[in-house]
């Protein structure tokens, strides 16, 4: 697992705030969740949901910055839940939180615009920076299995004919985030700051109306900012 928005006119590069759905058929899990989250100063659970289409309806009305959804729900699983709300709110990052580490789990739910997919046994610390990372424009999943998901989407979803204007340093940035690289290996490799790579990622999901990394590089391939080359090689 790789660890190291908002409106469409206005993105805060520097958010203060991780506004955080909770989505889990346990109350006791969910209120787990809570209490540990409640430890960061710079997240906030704004809402909790029980099932998928409660899931929907509250990420509808409270327009997180961050979703942890659970995989097994009722009703409305949250492959289901994660595609509708993606449909109508592409900008938020969705982050599973499942108790399987089955592919075809992860491959489904990175083919809906999952920005990670993390296991329920995930230790507090770490569920916390994964929360940052998502936020951050991070993609918390090991890079080659999104570079597979890239490959599978990039192949069915309908083309865009936009142009997205984007800046020759962020499709540099784009690129390397094709290739597999982190927020600190993108700085390093371009000689600039991690937070200057964060901001640089806000823009081109703005630019490219996504929530993830893996619908950035999706996108990009769509419209010809990437190719396949771009992804990593050993895929």
């Amino acid at each position: 697992m790789s660890l190291d928005s908002t409106s469409k006119t206005s993105v805060d590069p520097h958010p203060t705030m991780i506004r955080v759905l909770l989505v889990d058929d346990h109350e006791m899990v969910r209120r787990g969740t809570r209490d540990l989250l409640d430890l960061a100063p710079d997240i906030q659970v704004i809402g909790e949901a029980g099932d998928g289409g409660e899931a929907i309806a509250v990420a509808s009305r409270m327009r997180p910055d961050v979703i942890l959804m659970d995989v097994a729900l009722p009703g409305a699983n949250g492959i289901a839940a994660t595609r509708e709300i993606k449909r109508t709110m592409p900008r938020v990052a969705i982050l599973a939180l499942s108790a399987y580490d089955d592919p075809a789990y992860v491959h489904a739910l990175l083919d809906e615009g999952v920005a990670g997919y993390i296991l329920k046994s995930i230790r507090g610390p770490a569920l916390i920076e994964a929360v940052r990372a998502v936020r951050d424009g991070e993609s918390v999943i090991d890079p080659a299995l999104t570079a597979v998901a890239a490959r599978r989407a990039a192949g069915r979803i309908e083309e865009r004919p936009l142009d997205p204007g984007l800046t020759p340093r962020e499709i540099e940035v784009l690129r390397l985030a094709a290739g597999g690289l982190t927020n600190r290996g993108i700085a390093n490799r371009l000689s600039i700051s991690a937070r200057t790579v964060q901001v640089h990622l806000i823009h081109i999901f703005q630019k490219l109306d996504v929530g993830s990394r893996t619908e950035a590089i999706v996108r990009g391939l769509k419209v010809g900012l990437l190719d396949l080359t771009d992804l990593p090689d050993h895929v």
